[in-house]
């Protein structure tokens, strides 16, 4: 069985899709046959009219069809997406602690547009493509029954779809909450520190869990050491220094609402003595830090994605480039040096390039400690490289001998 509407691929085509990916774009199509709605199933079939599988078609976006399932025969009904999302959590289940943790990351979880946080027992929900769209209150109300199978009960779903992505697929902005409205503020543990997540206004989802393992990896270096945090965001490296017994702690963060939170969180955990926070622009901040004369134990520079396109590549690796060489100035000899990117178009050979060409004109020399990515409940799909975005580097600094 397969849907009425046949989309038929170019000979030759959808190469990203045959080597593992789930997205066809409108380039790659020679005809759409039968009827369809925007948002609606279709079956994918190859130039010679060989079933692909079956996905969700929009004329609005390049992206013209984001394929669900390589099984023509396989319904997107309520059961294809109680497996789908059963399966993601028994994934979680494995790799990582649940108590607050990414169970469902997009593609990934071969749920092309869907990405749901946990944060303790509150669901937050992002959905970027029209299809999945149309299945969002269907797919969280599944993910409550599937958690309540593990005596997990969640009290609300707050859903931020508010993402300028939405645009390109024909799509207004959203955020509200799904259901029963709930106190937004929401009181997480990672690591043992202890975290107050702003679902409705912080950035993304209201936290970053991806750097989870990384915040530990910081923190064996940061024992009685003096240590600056940049580009903050809500203090979670910073703090995780402090937990670990950092003598000093500097937090940096150009939003004044992001450092308030900050400040709460460092109180949380009885850590406000010893990590401070500060409001200013990374990039003025660090050259002023220089001139002053002041030395680090340990950097870390954590950024927001300076590019999220091919076009604008050029103008990300002067901005990596700067923060890492000024970031390096500022770490003692022989101290530590722990920098990354988010953006998954800075690829890894591209970044360790930015970085090394930024030691040298910081006549420093580094020495890699280790290299990581996102935390395992971001799972890395090979073959579709939007899954890989974070690098995360940690360096011994030294002069140049």
């Amino acid at each position: 069985m397969s849907y009425p509407c046949k989309v038929h691929i170019r000979k030759g085509e959808a190469r990203s899709f045959k080597g593992g990916g789930a997205w066809i774009y409108d380039n790659e199509i020679s005809a759409v046959e039968g009827p369809f709605e925007n948002g609606g199933p279709v079956t994918v079939l190859d130039f010679d009219g060989y079933p692909l599988g079956n996905g969700f078609i929009n004329m609005n976006s390049k992206i013209r069809v984001r394929m669900m399932t390589r099984s023509a025969d396989q319904m997107l009904d309520e059961s294809f997406l109680r497996q789908r999302l059963r399966a993601a959590w028994e994934y979680r289940k494995a790799v990582t602690d649940t108590s607050c943790c990414r169970i469902v990351f997009g593609e990934a979880d071969f749920l092309p547009g869907l990405t749901v946080d946990k944060f303790s027992d509150v669901l937050v929900v992002e959905s970027l493509a029209l299809g999945m769209d149309r299945m969002k209150e269907q797919a969280m109300s599944i993910l409550k029954e599937v958690l309540q199978e593990d005596g997990i009960t969640i009290r609300g779903i707050y859903e931020r779809s508010d993402a300028k992505e939405r645009l390109k697929e024909g799509m207004e902005r959203k955020k509200g909450f799904i259901g029963e409205p709930f106190d937004t503020k929401v009181r997480i543990t990672e690591n043992g520190v202890r975290m107050m997540v702003d679902v409705e206004n912080g950035q993304k989802t209201g936290f970053f869990l991806d750097q989870k393992l990384n915040r530990l990896r910081v923190r064996e270096l940061c024992p009685g050491k003096k240590v600056l945090d940049c580009f903050t965001h809500t203090g979670s490296f910073a703090l995780n220094a402090g937990y670990a017994g950092a003598a000093s702690v500097l937090g940096v963060d150009a939003s004044e609402t992001g450092i308030r939170q900050a400040e709460e969180n460092a109180a949380l955990n009885g850590l406000q003595d010893r990590v401070k926070f500060r409001t200013a622009d990374v990039f003025e901040l660090l050259p002023e830090l220089e001139a002053a004369g002041e030395q680090f134990d340990v950097v870390i520079l954590d950024p927001p994605a300076f590019t999220k396109s091919r076009e604008t590549i050029r103008k990300a690796v002067k901005g990596y480039r700067e923060i890492n060489l000024r970031g390096m100035r500022l770490v003692k000899d022989g101290g530590f040096l722990a920098t990354c990117s988010c953006s998954h178009f800075m690829d890894q050979e591209l970044f360790a390039k930015t970085i090394r060409e930024a030691s040298v004109g910081a006549k420093k020399r580094l020495r890699q400690v280790s290299f990581s990515t996102q935390a395992p409940d971001h799972p890395i799909l090979w073959a579709a490289g939007e899954t890989y975005y974070l690098k995360f580097y940690i360096f011994q600094v030294t002069e140049e001998r």
